[in-house]
């Protein structure tokens, strides 16, 4: 029987354990720091109305203990804990051990082709294989929706093929094999989308400065922040451009979204169904609304998403201005929230 270790418990860590479990008969272990919360008895409901009851075979925080007899490792972990995370399961991989992400864009392989052993295995999905909602921790989770394909990137494997057809197996459905991590870590989702609105929304703003109303990201999002995400989409793909990537493993934001210009492109955001409601992360005061830096929106998607993109890019030389000026506005926005 094959072990698979999943490593953080937030929602796609329940989903993912339960599925793989009841769904697929392996041993799924789990690293947590909270195994005290977690039941051995997992359940998983489905968007058909099946209640799938998985087991898990081992549920600890000891690194050691939950790796045990692992030949998949799991990290479904936001950016900040991965690296370390790697650091903590360092010692106790080697190369029987693939080990990935359910998310690469949030700077997975850059920090594992770093931490780990040469001999190490790595893996990772360009998107997540499911969309994931906790009910009851340790115990309970919803199964929301399915993607019909996955793409992932693996590195350091001699048989790269025998390990996609098994995750398209383990994850019933088909798996495209990317030619390598940049096609995995590189997206121009939420590591430009949101900076883009954040900034033009927040640019001027200072602990002085209050708000009379919570916005709605994406119903409200303005043709200024169109602008900007397409200048930001042009410098990533200038980037692109540099790299070993295939020249159309990503749509460029315009025709992703079927959109011919700015304007365009936010009726077309504001339209999506999917992102009706969703507030921007900002705190309420007695004196009004304000920006909240602790949010993943400013944490993650600058700090882990990014971060990379601008990193790459100038180590490969390419001048990315309007990029430049928007991560360091984003850093300086953290930096407040720290003093």
């Amino acid at each position: 029987m094959k072990t698979v270790c999943i490593c953080g418990g937030g929602s796609l860590g329940h989903v993912i354990a339960g599925y793989l479990s009841a769904k697929k008969g392996l041993r799924v272990n789990m690293l947590t720091r909270s195994p005290e919360r977690w039941s051995a008895e997992l359940q998983i409901n489905t968007p058909e109305g099946e209640v799938l009851k998985g087991r898990l075979h081992t549920i600890s925080d000891n690194p050691q203990e939950a790796l045990q007899g692992a030949e998949i490792v799991l990290l479904c972990l936001p950016g900040y804990a991965i690296r370390g995370e790697l650091e903590k399961i360092r010692p106790y991989v080697n190369r029987q051990t693939c080990v990935g992400s359910v998310f690469s864009s949030t700077g997975f392989f850059f920090e594992a082709l770093e931490l780990l052993d040469e001999d190490v295995p790595l893996w990772g999905f360009q998107r997540v294989p499911f969309i994931a909602r906790t009910e009851t921790y340790g115990q309970k989770a919803r199964l929301l929706g399915y993607k019909t394909s996955h793409k992932i990137a693996v590195e350091r494997s001699r048989d790269k093929e025998t390990f996609r057809a098994s995750i398209a197996e383990l994850f019933d459905a088909p798996v495209q094999l990317l030619n390598n991590y940049y096609e995995a870590s590189f997206t121009n989702s939420n590591p430009i989308l949101h900076p883009s609105r954040l900034y033009t929304m927040f640019k001027d703003w200072t602990p002085e400065v209050y708000y009379d109303h919570q916005y709605l990201f994406y119903e409200e999002w303005t043709d200024e922040a169109s602008e900007l995400l397409i200048k930001l989409d042009l410098e990533l793909f200038r980037l692109l451009d540099k790299l070993p990537v295939a020249p159309d493993y990503l749509m460029p934001i315009l025709p992703y979204y079927e959109s011919k210009d700015a304007p365009s492109l936010t009726r077309k955001i504001r339209s999506i169904s999917s992102f009706k409601g969703i507030a921007t992360p900002m705190i309420q005061t007695e004196k009004g609304w304000q920006p909240d830096l602790s949010s993943r929106y400013f944490q993650e998607d600058f700090l882990y998403g990014l971060r990379y993109i601008h990193q790459e890019a100038h180590r490969q030389g390419v001048a990315v201005p309007v990029m430049d000026e928007v991560y360091e506005w984003g850093v300086k926005m953290i930096n407040i929230n720290k003093q």
